[in-house]
This record gives C-alpha cells, structure tokens and sequence, in this order.
C-alpha cells in the first residue's frame, strides 16, 4: 500500500489517547484502516505534564493502531488544545506601494505576517491566524480580496494564541515515541470539520467539544471560523464532583457517571438506588440516582453557562451574527443523557450531538462514527488535506520546470501561467509545525 496515500492522527487527550490510520476511498471520503487508544496518564486538561507517561500512552496507541491495520506508521498529524489556548480579534492594515496593480497573495502575506508582530505575553506564540473580512480603502465586507484594486488593505483577524512549551512538549512527545511530526492542528478546528456539515457553518454554529480535561468551542459563521475558546474543565471533573460527594473511588464514579448518570435531575424517582461495593469489608454503599444526577447536573450547568458566555461574547445576540444552526455537542462528555435538553434550557439554542461520519466512508464502523473519536477523525481528515496540498505543489513545481524548458520554444508566457493550479497559501500552522520540528531537531 502506497504511504503516501494514508494519514494518521493523533488526539493527545487528558483522558485517552487515540490513534487513527485513514485514507480517502474513491469517493473522497475517509476510511479508517486501524484505531488504537490507551488511557492517557501524563496530561492534565490538556497539558503533557508527564512527558514519560505520555510517551508510554502514545506508543501503546499507536502498537494498537498498527496491529489493526497491519502496517507500521511514520508520520503523525496531531492535535494541540489545553487550557492555556486563548484567543482575540485583532484588526490590521498595509498601504500599498501601488494602487494601480491589483491585489495579489503577497500583499495578503504581507498582512498576515504584519499580525505576527503582535506583541504576546511571555512564552506565548501565534498559533492560528484567521482573516474573518477584509477592507478595501475603507470599502467594508470583502470576502476575497485577491484581484481587486485598492490602496489600503486591512482585515479583520481572528488570532488564537498557546504556549510555545506546551506545544513543543507536544512534539518532544510525538518525536520520543519514534514518530514523525507531520503537522499540527488545533483540536477545536479538528473537530468541526470531522462533525459539521458546511450548510451548518454557513448557517452559523458552535461547536462544543467535551472532553475529559478541556472543553473546546468552535464557532462558524458566513462558511468561516469566527471564534474559538477553551474552557479549562470537562467530563472529569464531573466524576470528581461525584467521588467527593458520594465518597467513592474514582473509578466506580466514572461507572456511575457513564451507566446511570443524567444532566437533569427531575428525570429520577427518589426512589432509585444504585447499591456499590464497599472497600474491602466496608459495607456497601446506596446512592440514590436524584443524588447522583443533582451533583452531575451543578457542575454541567457551570460549564455549559461558561461556553455560553463565550457564544455571547463572539456576538451571538447580534441579528447580523445569530448562530442559526444552533449547538453542536461532540465529545465523549457529549454522550451524558439528557444533555442535549439541558444545553437547550440554558442557552435557548437549537442542539444536537455531533457524530463525526460527515465525511466518513459509508461502511465504517459504528464504534468510529463515536463522537469520542470526533477530534481524531479530524485529524486523520486534516493529514489527508495536507498531502493533497504537497502533491499540488509537487505537482506545480513540476510544471513550472517543465514551463522553463519550454519557454526557449517561444510559446506565449500566459497560456502555461493559466494551466497551472493554483499553490496554496502555507498556513500558519505549516510554519509552526516547521519551527517545531527545528527547535527539536537542534535541542537533541
């Protein structure tokens, strides 16, 4: 099988991580030759803080991964999120030497690169830079600027910023399990795209992503991202809240959580008792599902009011800005019965849950089609583009060497300029993945 053709990602969670080897089939689609996942031990609401433990987790999921597919992996696209991800909307500017030359990708490279002179907080680093519209000579609401005339070029950005240790601790990880860094994405946008349709982001929508350490927001208006966030909680310190309040070990709340846990506390009798072993002698224990789902349900509605927060802070209440598709819930934590209704009580938004077979292969396994494993097919979906990406430049290089053979031939410049696809803007995330794999390749 040709390695060029597959990709892996890697969803590097507080809880567990996953790895998923994919290719697209003939009809453009991802299908999922080998998953693996393994409990992560070194991560902590999305932060490595244990760089062995989360080299030991990451192999694992990978051996897994590879048995399954029967062939070994290489290069992995991975997932960056955590609580130290944070965004902001920015607005820039450049005058133009010339206003007679119509617009082109270098003066819009020009302006992104100008954002980068933001000035950050110590040890923070640009990680996404999101033109959201531009401005031509004050002229507002411009989609696409490339081929117009103007003098003055500005744009409204969308900045999402991280921790540069965070994230090369992400890649010494990725590095230490003998695998190669092969980009880099932030998980939020991995997630959207394994789960939302593209009539959804034009319609407007949020996308919230539960996982165990962090919970991330994505939101998509007019086909492109206009926010984004992470919340620094998630479906674990749900089973905190239940160990603490019940008095029982970690792992029985999670089993309680996941077997009969419910967002909304009218749901049960007072009546229904779930009865659980006691330690060792101890006598067992009754809990009465009311108890259960009242604990659940105060601190879901803590994290769900903080995402609404940030909806409302991206402008939802605006007529121009409204989210007409509402709430999508992913995640594992999006699998808690009866969130959905609690989601819509609080925020008054239409809501679904997202399973993420948006742009799977048709016979995939229902395991796969899990929102558990939403961030990771994005991941896979995100690796893909990217290679598609560097054949087209492959590709374009090739023809522009041929293009210099043949320019002696006298054949007229314009016809071979107008047959050539077009090279695609390197996203930020290419060059930060580059600076990543530099600064490791020099710290050895």
């Amino acid at each position: 099988m040709e390695n060029n053709k597959i990709s892996v990602g890697l969803d590097i969670g507080t809880t567990k991580i996953v790895a998923m080897i994919g290719r697209k089939n003939e009809y453009g689609k991802a299908e999922i030759l080998g998953i693996g996942k393994s409990k992560s031990l070194g991560v902590h609401r999305g932060v490595v803080n244990n760089i062995t433990q989360t080299i030991q987790s990451i192999q694992q999921a990978v051996q897994e991964a590879e048995a399954e597919a029967g062939f070994k992996i290489e290069d992995v696209t991975v997932g960056i999120a955590g609580q130290h991800i944070r965004s902001l909307q920015h607005s820039d500017y450049i005058t133009r030497a010339n206003s007679e030359v119509v617009i082109d990708e270098e003066d819009i490279d020009r302006l992104i690169n100008q954002v980068h002179k933001l000035v950050m907080l110590p040890g923070e680093e640009i990680i996404h830079v999101l033109p959201q519209e531009y401005k031509i000579d004050g002229q507002a609401e411009i989609k696409e600027p490339i081929g117009m005339y103007g003098g003055r070029l500005e744009a409204n950005f969308h900045v999402v910023v991280g921790q540069v240790s965070s994230i090369r601790n992400i890649g010494r990880c990725v590095k230490s399990s003998g695998l190669e860094l092969e980009g880099i994405t932030l998980e939020p946008l991995a997630s959207a795209n394994a789960v939302l349709s593209q009539e959804e982001k034009e319609a407007g929508v949020a996308l919230i992503d539960i996982g165990g350490g962090t919970t991330d927001l994505a939101v998509f208006k007019d086909g492109i991202i206009r926010h984004t966030a992470v919340i620094p909680f998630g479906g674990n310190v749900v089973t905190e809240d239940i160990k603490e309040g019940c008095s029982i070990i970690e792992k029985q709340a999670e089993l309680l959580k996941i077997k009969f846990g419910s967002a909304w506390p009218g749901e049960n009798k007072d009546n229904e008792i779930v009865s659980i072993p006691g330690l060792r002698g101890r006598e067992p224990k009754e809990i009465t599902l009311k108890n259960l789902s009242k604990i659940i349900h105060a601190r879901v509605v803590e994290i769900v009011e903080q995402v609404y927060v940030e909806i409302k802070n991206y402008g939802h209440e605006e007529q121009k800005k409204k989210l007409i598709a509402g709430i999508v819930l992913t995640g594992g934590g999006s699998q808690l019965k009866h969130l959905k209704q609690l989601v819509e009580y609080i925020t008054g938004m239409d809501t679904r849950i997202g399973y993420p077979n948006e742009h799977l292969a048709g016979d995939s396994d229902d395991d796969i089609a899990s929102p558990l494993f939403a961030t990771a097919v994005g991941l896979v979906m995100d690796g893909l583009k990217r290679q598609e990406r560097k054949r087209v430049e492959k590709e374009v290089e090739q023809m522009e060497h041929v293009a210099e053979e043949h320019s002696e031939d006298n054949v007229s410049h314009e016809e071979e300029v107008a047959q050539q696809p077009k090279k695609e803007r390197k996203s930020f995330l290419d060059k930060l993945t580059e600076r990543v794999k530099d600064f490791l390749d020099n710290a050895e």
